[in-house]
């Protein structure tokens, strides 16, 4: 067993190195004059035939006016270059020029219109740009990114995973959910709109410290405590800090004017449909255990705690330091 936990940790190090630089935004292009755009990207860093990373496939009437500037990260690698447009770019499609690992999010913000942010997917890496996003886009691509935020945000889905291992089931299990839920669309919402804040640093330190706090009360055992006997109020505690780590990724995002309402919720909507899906994938696993073998559960539980808690104390000194 301990063979397997240090194998489990070292294969999550490069991922848990890159928690907090895997952003949801994969393209960004906003403009800076009638001719002028920055051009912003992210991608995976993977092994290629071709060791020239990808550049995004830009408008027709649009072209590099600066070399990309590279910056090499531990699993990702990010570019910015300036590039010039004759004429209108609504109407044209941007992406990427193959389909990249996964899923991309391509944003674009002209000067005089509002914010529209695309959603790529392998099968079609290219969007057309809308000349005015229209309402249903804006659903549909602020719903997905929640998705994809709660299930590709290893820090926030760390946790969910382990208040489901505290708690186990029942109506235990609903309560802390909900908890969570509530605490996180406040301080969501509140910072979105500008009612309340914190920096983003102290923030994804605190939220790697409430990972720690839950995997060391797993590992206790039964051992009667707050935690156990109020689990929803410890959720909904860490809930607040997480709800302001949601802000942040949707705070570099952005918001499209006069949908802003429409973008916050189908964004926390998204975020609580990749919840569920994340509960009852553990809920199902951990009831597939107990059935196998009496015993497996408990022992499977307690690699978890250690695991879980290694990895968010790894994020912790790392957030600290940083």
């Amino acid at each position: 067993m301990i063979r397997w936990l240090l194998a489990l940790v070292v294969l999550s190090m490069p991922t848990a190195a890159a928690a907090d630089e895997l952003r949801p935004v994969s393209i960004q292009f906003e403009q800076v004059s009638a001719t002028e755009w920055s051009l912003g990207w992210r991608e995976p860093r993977a092994p290629r035939a071709n060791s020239e990373p990808a550049r995004p496939v830009l408008p027709g009437n649009c072209g590099f006016s600066s070399d990309p500037e590279l910056v090499n990260a531990p699993a990702v690698m990010t570019a910015r270059a300036e590039v010039s447009c004759s004429g209108e770019v609504a109407g044209r499609e941007m992406g990427w020029s193959f389909p990249v690992p996964g899923e991309a999010i391509l944003r674009v913000a002209p000067m005089d219109r509002p914010v529209q942010v695309h959603r790529l997917m392998p099968e079609a890496p290219l969007a057309t740009i809308a000349k005015r996003p229209s309402s249903a886009q804006v659903w549909q691509s602020y719903f997905l990114i929640g998705v994809d935020h709660i299930l590709a945000g290893w820090d926030h889905l760390l946790f969910v995973i382990a208040l489901v291992l505290l708690v186990r089931g029942g109506w235990a299990v609903v309560k802390a959910a909900t908890a969570f839920t509530v605490a996180h669309s406040i301080t969501l919402a509140g910072t979105t709109l500008g009612l309340t804040g914190l920096p983003q640093r102290p923030v994804e330190a605190l939220i790697a410290l409430s990972i720690v706090f839950l995997a060391v009360e797993i590992a206790r055992g039964t051992r009667e405590t707050l935690t156990r006997r109020l689990p929803w109020l410890v959720a909904f505690v860490f809930g607040l800090l997480h709800g302001f780590g949601f802000a942040g990724a949707l705070r570099e995002i952005g918001l499209p004017e006069g949908e802003v309402p429409a973008a916050l919720i189908s964004f926390n909507l998204g975020v609580e449909a990749g919840q569920l899906l994340v509960i009852a994938a553990v809920l199902i696993l951990v009831e597939a255990l107990r059935r196998v073998r009496p015993g497996l559960e408990e022992r499977s539980i307690r690699i978890a705690s250690y695991t879980i808690g290694i990895i968010g104390a790894y994020w912790l000194i790392d957030r600290v330091i940083g």
